[in-house]
């Protein structure tokens, strides 16, 4: 062999040679722009919040959110009390014709007032368990999924708890002014009987004492609890999933050239998709209601119960009130089983509507409680 024919030899073995790694590069690309991953926005930790603000601004748009949603507890208060089987739509019609519009907002004032204090304790239970079991679960070497769906499921657990102190006799309260009503046309509402909330605790507290104010107390946490931690659990995993069904969406479309980095949708950057507020608030609205569907229909007949048990007077007891039997026994005496699903309508849109207003207002309000960075840093 000449020498310059080695020396083409030579040459066309590196140019296959830089061919195949060029061909190996331009596979892993491609295999790295398919798996591409989503920037979810880090969370915002409690000792991140100016707590001033916090607060201020949480009882200002909680109360908001609240008044919005009302009618729907109302709604759902009526049709668990009463012995009729009218629909969410005929109670409200009924409601609207014999008592006019106040009467979907029956209690609301108390409501209220219990709600300001009632959410202080359950943001700052929340938050810092959160803070603190997620650190704990991660060093325990939990994967960062699974880390947060602990500290979320046990965050939601002790705010339910922490609240429950405070929004029992308020809900007892406003339960009962929910479900006075006049007894027309199979709407078997409960007498009215108290003039305002104020009336209401007067009477409840020289009837009951202090007992009659914490009466559900036990079923309110066995309510409660369990459905704030499942409900906080499976929105950290709903959440998840929501964005890996995004990210395999949106990466897609970046192949097809469709997205365009100045349309304000969503930005690229090393390698990564980077949503803005608008796709993470939408994300999360979305996920928020998917997990309060399903917390309403799983806890719905203990709700059932400790509304009848809250509400509903007692004559085999006397000033004690029905006990936890005999309150199950008369409800399944008078409607079967199905009749815990009394309100199940209402409750679920309640819920989900309520998880979808509560989460995006409450992140909303993490991000313009934010201390600054020179705050943060200093």
């Amino acid at each position: 062999m000449s020498l310059n024919a080695a020396k083409e030899e030579s040459t066309a073995q590196e140019i296959q040679k830089l061919v195949n790694k060029v061909e190996k590069m331009s596979l892993t690309a491609e295999e790295e722009s398919t798996s591409q991953e989503i920037h979810i926005p880090a969370d915002i930790e409690w000792q991140m919040l100016d707590k001033s603000k916090f607060f201020f601004f949480g009882a200002a748009l909680f109360s908001g959110v609240s008044t919005g949603l009302y009618p729907m507890v109302v709604l759902k208060t009526r049709q668990q009390v009463t012995q009729s089987n009218l629909s969410c739509m005929k109670t409200a019609i009924w409601i609207t014709r014999h008592e006019g519009l106040r009467g979907l907002y029956r209690g609301l004032g108390t409501s209220l007032t219990g709600t300001i204090p009632a959410r202080a304790l359950y943001m700052t239970a929340l938050e810092v368990t959160k803070s603190k079991m997620g650190i704990a679960a991660t060093r325990l070497g939990f994967p960062e999924p699974t880390a947060m769906a602990v500290a979320n499921a046990a965050a939601g657990l002790s705010a339910a708890m922490a609240a429950q102190l405070v929004w029992t006799p308020v809900d007892v309260i406003s339960q009962r002014l929910m479900a006075q009503g006049r007894d027309r046309s199979g709407l078997n509402a409960l007498p009215c009987k108290y003039i305002n909330g104020v009336d209401a605790f007067k009477k409840i507290l020289n009837t009951d004492g202090i007992r009659g104010l914490y009466r559900g107390f036990g079923i309110s946490i066995l309510t409660y609890a369990p459905s704030n931690a499942v409900w906080w659990a499976s929105y950290s995993v709903t959440q998840r999933l929501v964005w890996d069904g995004m990210g395999c969406f949106l990466c897609k479309k970046e192949e097809n050239g469709v997205i365009n980095v100045n349309d304000g949708e969503i930005s690229t950057s090393n390698g990564g998709l980077r949503p803005d507020g608008k796709v993470v608030m939408a994300v999360q609205g979305v996920s928020a209601a998917m997990a309060g569907g399903v917390s309403a229909l799983i806890t719905m007949p203990l709700d059932t119960i400790k509304t009848r048990l809250q509400v509903l007077e007692g004559d085999e007891n006397g000033r004690k009130g029905p006990t936890l039997g005999q309150t199950v026994r008369n409800l399944v005496k008078g409607g079967g089983w199905l009749a815990c699903y009394r309100g199940l309508g209402p409750r679920w849109a309640s819920m989900s509507m309520s998880a979808t207003a509560m989460i995006t207002t409450y992140e909303f309000l993490k991000r313009v409680s934010t201390k600054s960075q020179e705050v943060l840093t200093s």
